[in-house]
């Protein structure tokens, strides 16, 4: 078998077990962050991140796809190392951007539903009283 084969196989291969551990980890821990963000709609937050879920795997795996291709053969061992550390490199780095971005659109929400949940009185108004004149 053609070493630029193998590299290709074991790119995919840690790719995809990268992509979707990352993905678990984020749906299982960011649950608990889309609750809060969500003002405790359990089913909600479950809808969402399964979309967020699916999303991530949808951009990651075609991210990984796309990059699987390379113009030159790889002749030797050390070949075979140095295009799977750049590879992976890159994807790494590419999960590690989606999850920030991720992280910070969220955390935006989430500090715009607080200033709001802030804004409210802390008890409902018990009457009205109208403007004096000259005030």
């Amino acid at each position: 078998m053609d070493r630029t084969v193998i590299a290709y196989v074991i790119y995919l291969v840690v790719s995809i077990a990268l992509t979707v551990w990352v993905a678990r980890t984020l749906s299982r821990n960011g649950r608990i962050f889309l609750a809060d963000v969500l003002r405790g709609n359990e089913k909600l937050a479950d809808a969402v991140n399964h979309l967020l879920v699916v999303g991530f795997y949808l951009v990651n795996l075609g991210f990984v796809a796309l990059y699987l291709g390379d113009d030159e053969t790889i002749r030797d061992t050390r070949g075979v190392f140095e295009a799977l550390s750049t590879k992976l490199g890159v994807v790494l780095l590419v999960l590690g951007v989606m999850h920030l971005g991720n992280v910070y659109v969220l955390n935006r929400i989430r500090r715009r539903g607080v200033m709001e949940r802030e804004q409210l009185p802390p008890v409902a108004p018990q009457q009205w009283i109208a403007p004096t004149a000259g005030a």
